[in-house]
């Protein structure tokens, strides 16, 4: 399948601790490393492994880190010819620090990715009406996303939306929006809630869908996901594995669902096979280091599918 990712680069800088450190506290920490980050090329390293055939639009400086990222690219047979690289503007960076738990802090300065704005986005609308799927998130500005999937979504193109990071979106026109994918924090907010609002999910994706996208796939983590839209609510399980750190797995899950929608599947079936690839990711640290290929993803089911069959008929002859 064809994907079009609109999106950003974060060059991401990395330490860990043993926890997370409160508001105020200084903690002293370990392992610092550099590695490569931001949500849109998360999004296209992991379909390209999918198998995707993947075009990237997206801005980076002119500068090392934004070498480094068309590196990446080229690596990953990633088109990055719809690379915008600004003269006036540094690559984005990411700070992120991991607990031991698998927990993590993020902040990203955007950099470039701010500059990716409606007119640039028009110079690569070939990318954008010949995709398969077009899937771009909030690291770079809301109206530039918008704009983007309004273009795809006037020729025929399946559009997804993760809303990450979190916004307000009650004011925004979500009508060129066929899949909008948030997780439960994301959800609140774009709906004007307080980050503890008791809401159940179901309700969230309810209101969510009164915004104007088609659908609604909300996140849940180890819990899967919950796909909603007009005929109803679905709970989507994920599979089990040793977590080693979550950073990364929203991306995965939403480049495995595009791939899935754009290779045929409905979308329940898609997130479900989103959910295995995202917690695959989890038992590997940092983010592009831990993405899968598509023959390890195949791998994981037909393992999995095989255990399952061999323990349910053990439990049928034990019954007998």
């Amino acid at each position: 399948m064809r994907l079009t990712v609109v999106g950003s680069y974060a060059k991401a800088l990395v330490m860990t601790v043993d926890r997370l450190p409160e508001a105020g506290e200084t903690l002293l920490g370990r392992e610092y490393r550099e590695t490569y980050g931001g949500k849109g090329s998360d999004m296209a390293v992991q379909a390209a492994r999918l198998g995707a055939d993947v075009a990237y639009v997206g801005a980076v400086g002119d500068d090392a880190h934004g070498a480094e990222f068309r590196a990446l690219m080229a690596a990953e047979g990633v088109d990055d010819t719809r690379v915008t690289v600004d003269p006036t503007a540094p690559t984005g960076v990411g700070f992120i620090v991991k607990d031991t738990a698998g927990r993590n802090l993020i902040v990203v300065d955007k950099g470039a990715n701010d500059q990716l704005l409606p007119d640039v986005l028009d110079a690569s609308a070939d990318a954008l009406r010949g995709a398969d799927v077009v899937l771009t998130q909030l690291e770079i500005p809301l109206g530039s996303a918008l704009h983007a999937l309004g273009v795809a979504r006037h020729a025929g193109v399946t559009t997804m939306l993760n809303p990450a990071p979190a916004v307000d979106l009650r004011g925004a026109d979500l009508s060129a929006v066929d899949v909008l994918t948030p997780n439960e924090h994301e959800a609140r907010v774009a709906l004007g809630l307080p980050p503890g609002d008791p809401t159940a999910v179901e309700e969230l994706a309810r209101r969510l869908l009164a915004l104007g996208p088609r659908a609604v796939v909300v996140t849940r983590g180890e819990d899967g996901a919950l796909v909603a839209d007009a005929t109803g609510t679905t709970a989507v399980p994920t599979a089990a594995v040793d977590v080693v750190d979550s950073n990364g797995a929203g991306d995965s899950f939403n480049a495995a669902l595009a791939v899935a929608l754009g290779e045929g599947r409905d979308l329940r079936c898609a997130a479900a096979f989103a959910g295995v690839v995202a917690a695959l990711c989890c038992e590997h640290w940092e983010t592009v280091p831990s993405y899968r290929t598509r023959a390890e993803v195949e791998e994981f089911l037909a393992t999995t599918k095989a255990t399952t069959k061999a323990t349910t008929k053990a439990t049928m002859k034990e019954r007998a």
